[in-house]
C-alpha cells in the first residue's frame, strides 16, 4: 500500500455523536490550497511599504504552475473536476461525490447532529495525502461543512431613547473622521448568510442626506444575496455592515461577498476579496467569527497566511472582536477567531455617550451575563512585534503579560443601547455589537486612504495612545481596561484626524467630519441607558 502523508489539523473533534456515513453518491466540493511560489516577507514596524498590486502579487506569491499540473492530473486520476482557480490565493476548488473525496484524501465522511437539531457532514479524522501531493498540498478545507462562524451584533432589547443612539454619520463627527467621502475606494464586506435589500438601502441613504453607494453582491461558493424578509436572521448583519460602512464613506463602492459558512466558504470568501481585480477593495470589513479553539489548526493557519497576503497588498483587514465576553459565550477564557490573527485590526467595543460632537464619556460595553465586547490572550498566535512588553490588566488586580497575540486593537461604540440607527428588511431598527465597529473602522481607513491616495495596509505598528480616545473603565470579565492597551478595548476608541496625521500626513491639516446629518425617517425610539460609572475625559 503507498505511504500517504497525513495533513496534520485537518479535523477537530465534535461534541455531537455521528448519526451514520454521509451518503457516497452525494456531491461534495474542497478548496486544495497549495504551498506559496515564495513566502511573504513580514513588514517592520514603523516602515513605510511599497505594496504590491494583486497581478504582482500572484506572479511573486501565487501557486506555481508545475503543482498546479501535479493537482490536475492527480484530480483526473480521481475522477475529481478541477473548478475555480485563484492563482493569487493559490487556491483549487475540487467538485466529486462523497467517496471520491474520501478516496482522494483519506477520509471517511460522517453525518453529525447538533444541539438544534440540525445536520451537517464532516471528516472523522485527519486527511492524507498521496506522495505526489506531500508538500505541494498545504491545506485542504471543506471537508466539514459545520458553520465556524456566527454574526457579532446585538439588536437593542428596548424601545431606544431619543438622543441616546447615532447615526454612522453622527459617529463619524463624534469620532472626528477627516473630511472625506471615501470617494475612488472599495470597501470588501464578507457575508455568511442573509441579504440586503436596494429599497432598505435607499431609505437609510436618503435618511441621512446622502446618495446611495454602489453596492454589487459577489457569489463565492454558490453563495448569493439572499435576503430572508426576516430582521433577526442574517440581513441585520448585512444591511448594518452596508449601512455603517456606507454611512461614513459614502464615497466609496462597497462589494458584498456571500458565501457559505463552512471553513472553507469563510475563507474563499476573504480570499476572493483580497484577490479581486474587479471590485480592488482596499479594506475588508468582517463581522462574522467564533471561539479560536473550534477552528481546526488548519483553518487557523489558512486564514491568518491569507491575512498576511491581504497586508502585503496593503489591504487594512477590520475584524470584530466578539460580543460574549472574555469567555467568548465557552466555559473558559477564549478569544474569537478571525479576530485573533496578528494580522487583522481586531475592532472592539464601547458604551458611548455625547453631547453633540463631544464623548462625555466612553467605557467597556458589558451588559452582563457574558454580553460584551470581547477580548484576550491567543493561546495559538504568538505575541506580533506590535505588542511587544505588552500586559492585559485583570479585573480581579494585577497585570498579565502577553503570552500570545492580545486582542482587541481599537474600539468604537458597540452597545445596542447606544447602538446605531438603520434600516433593515423594510423597518427601522437599532443595532450594537462589534459587528458594527468593523465597518465604522473600515470607512474610516477608506477615508484615509482616499486622502492619501494610497493603501493603509496592516495599521496595527502605528496605533498608540496619541490617536485614540483612551478607555480606562469597565471590564469585560476578566480583563479591564486601563490606560493605554488593554484587552477589553484595544488602545481606544478612534480620533481620526490623528490617525490621519500618523498613518498619510497631508500638507493641509486635516478637519474633522461636518455635522452629523439627519436621522432616517421613523427609526424606533431608543432604549434608557444602562447606569454605568463614567468618567468625563477631555483630550
Amino acid at each position: 500500500m503507498t505511504k500517504r502523508t497525513a495533513l496534520y489539523g485537518s479535523h477537530i473533534a465534535t461534541k455531537h455523536q455521528s448519526i451514520g456515513a454521509a451518503p457516497p453518491k452525494g456531491v461534495l466540493s474542497v478548496t486544495v490550497l497549495l504551498r506559496r511560489k515564495a513566502p511573504i516577507v513580514a513588514q517592520s514596524a514603523g516602515a513605510k511599504h511599497s505594496f504590491l498590486n494583486r497581478t504582482a502579487f500572484a506572479g511573486a506569491h501565487g501557486l506555481r504552475d508545475d503543482d498546479l499540473a501535479t493537482l490536475r492530473k492527480f484530480a483526473v486520476a480521481q475522477g475529481l473536476v478541477v473548478g475555480e482557480i485563484n492563482r493569487g490565493a493559490r487556491s483549487v476548488r475540487i467538485h466529486g461525490t462523497i467517496e471520491q473525496i474520501e478516496k482522494a484524501f483519506g477520509v471517511t465522511m460522517q453525518l453529525y447532529k447538533d444541539e438544534k437539531g440540525h445536520t451537517y457532514r464532516a471528516n472523522d479524522a485527519e486527511a492524507s495525502l498521496p506522495p505526489e501531493l506531500a508538500g505541494v498540498v498545504e491545506y485542504v478545507l471543506g471537508l466539514s461543512e459545520r458553520p465556524v462562524a456566527k454574526p457579532h451584533l446585538r439588536l437593542s432589547k428596548a424601545a431606544p431613547k431619543a438622543g441616546s443612539t447615532f447615526t454612522p454619520p453622527e459617529l463619524a463627527a463624534i469620532y472626528q473622521f477627516p473630511a472625506s467621502t471615501g470617494s475612488g475606494q472599495c470597501i470588501g464586506i464578507v457575508e455568511l448568510g442573509g441579504g440586503f435589500q436596494t429599497s432598505d438601502l435607499e431609505t437609510f441613504f436618503s435618511g441621512i442626506g446622502e446618495t446611495t453607494p454602489t453596492v454589487v453582491a459577489v457569489g463565492v461558493d454558490g453563495g448569493a444575496n439572499v435576503p430572508g424578509g426576516d430582521p433577526n436572521g442574517a440581513d441585520p448583519e448585512v444591511e448594518l455592515d452596508i449601512e455603517v460602512a456606507g454611512g461614513v464613506a459614502p464615497g466609496a463602492n462597497i462589494a458584498v461577498y456571500f458565501s457559505p459558512n463552512t471553513d472553507a466558504g469563510f475563507l474563499d470568501a476573504i480570499t476572493t476579496a483580497i484577490h479581486d481585480t474587479t471590485n480592488n477593495p482596499s479594506v475588508i470589513s468582517i463581522s462574522w467569527g467564533g471561539p479560536e479553539n473550534t477552528y481546526t489548526a488548519a483553518s487557523l493557519a489558512a486564514f491568518d497566511e491569507a491575512f498576511q497576503s491581504a497586508g502585503a497588498l496593503g489591504i487594512t483587514v477590520c475584524v470584530a472582536a466578539g460580543d460574549n465576553g472574555s469567555t467568548d459565550g465557552t466555559s473558559s477564557d477564549i478569544v474569537d477567531f478571525p479576530a485573533s490573527s496578528p494580522n487583522v485590526l481586531a475592532c472592539g467595543g464601547t458604551s458611548l455617550k455625547a453631547s453633540g460632537t463631544s464623548i462625555t464619556s466612553e467605557t467597556v460595553w458589558n451588559d452582563g451575563g457574558g454580553e460584551g465586547t470581547g477580548g484576550g490572550i491567543s493561546p495559538t498566535f504568538p505575541v506580533p512585534a506590535y505588542q511587544t512588553g505588552f500586559v492585559a490588566t485583570l479585573t480581579a488586580g494585577g497585570t498579565k503579560p502577553l503570552t500570545g497575540r492580545g486582542v482587541p486593537d481599537i474600539a468604537a461604540n458597540a452597545d445596542p443601547d447606544t447602538g446605531y440607527a438603520i434600516v433593515v428588511d423594510g423597518q427601522s431598527t437599532v443595532v450594537g455589537g462589534t459587528s458594527a465597529v468593523a465597518p465604522l473602522w473600515a470607512g474610516l481607513i477608506a477615508r484615509i486612504n482616499a486622502l492619501a491616495g494610497k493603501n493603509q495596509g496592516l495599521i496595527n505598528p502605528s496605533l498608540s495612545a496619541e490617536v485614540t480616545n483612551d478607555v480606562t473603565e469597565g471590564n469585560n470579565g476578566t480583563f479591564a481596561a486601563a490606560p493605554g492597551w488593554d484587552a477589553c478595548t484595544g488602545w481606544g476608541s478612534p480620533v481620526g484626524v490623528a490617525l490621519q496625521s500618523v498613518l498619510a500626513p497631508t500638507s493641509a491639516s486635516p478637519t474633522p467630519a461636518p455635522s452629523p446629518t439627519p436621522t432616517p425617517p421613523g427609526p424606533a425610539p431608543a432604549p434608557p441607558h444602562k447606569h454605568h460609572k463614567h468618567k468625563e475625559r477631555q483630550r
